[in-house]
C-alpha cells in the first residue's frame, strides 16, 4: 500500500468472475471509512444483477454506489472533498476511464478500480489492460475451476448450459446461471461453423 503524503495513486483489483473482486473492493472501502476518509463509490449501470445503487457480492455483501454510464459522469460527479474513489465493473466503462483515474490520482486521490480483465473469449476486456498498465498496485484474483478444481483464470459463458460461441456479444451481464469460472485448459469457446472447440 502506498503511504506517500498527499500523493494519489491507482490500484486495480482484477481477475475472473467469482474470484472476490467486489468483495475486496468493499473491504477496502470499509477500511477507508474506518480510517475517516471521505469515500465515493461508482459502478457501471450495466451491472444491475443486484440493483443499480449498490456494489454487491455474490454472497450478498453490499455498499452503496452511484451508477454511471460513462467515465465523464465519474469526472463530473466526484465531490471535491473525496479522498477515495472506488469504481466497480470498470471493464464496462469506456476508454476514458483511464484518463479520469489518472487525473484523480494526480489530484491526490486514491482510486480503486475492480473489473474483469478478460472477456468470455479470454481476450483483454475494454479499458482493463490500460488500467493495469497505469496502476501503482494490481491484485489479480483467481476463482476455482468448476470442472477440475484448479485455479480459474477464465470466464466461461454458458448459453442453455453449453459454452457460448466465439461470435456471441462481448457484453452479457449475468451470474451463476450464465457464467462459470474455469482454468485455461477447461475453458471452451466454440468457433462458428467449425466442428472443433478452441481451447483458449
Amino acid at each position: 500500500m502506498y503511504h506517500t503524503a498527499h500523493a494519489g495513486w491507482i490500484e486495480v483489483i482484477t481477475g475472473v468472475m467469482f474470484s472476490g473482486k467486489s468483495e475486496e473492493l468493499i473491504r477496502r472501502v470499509r477500511r477507508a471509512i474506518i480510517a475517516r476518509r471521505r469515500v465515493q463509490v461508482f459502478k457501471s449501470h450495466l451491472d444491475d444483477r443486484y440493483g443499480v445503487y449498490s456494489v454487491t457480492t455474490h454472497d450478498g455483501i453490499t455498499v452503496d454506489a452511484e451508477p454511471v454510464s460513462t467515465s465523464l459522469e465519474i469526472a463530473q460527479r466526484v465531490r471535491p472533498d473525496v479522498s477515495v474513489a472506488a469504481i466497480d465493473e470498470a471493464q464496462f466503462l469506456d476508454q476514458g476511464i483511464v484518463g479520469v483515474a489518472t487525473d484523480l490520482a494526480a489530484r491526490g486521490m486514491r482510486v480503486i478500480l475492480a473489473g474483469t480483465d478478460t472477456d468470455f473469449r479470454g481476450e483483454p476486456f475494454g479499458p482493463m489492460p490500460q488500467l493495469l498498465a497505469v496502476a501503482e498496485l494490481v491484485d489479480k484474483l483467481h476463482a476455482i475451476c468448476v470442472v477440475c478444481g484448479e485455479p480459474a483464470c477464465r470466464n466461461q459463458r454458458l448459453l442453455d448450459g453449453q459454452p457460448a460461441p466465439f461470435d456471441s456479444p462481448t457484453i452479457m451481464v449475468g451470474g451463476r446461471e450464465a457464467y462459470e469460472a474455469r482454468c485455461r485448459r477447461c475453458h471452451q469457446v466454440p468457433r462458428p461453423n467449425a466442428d472443433q472447440t478452441i481451447l483458449l
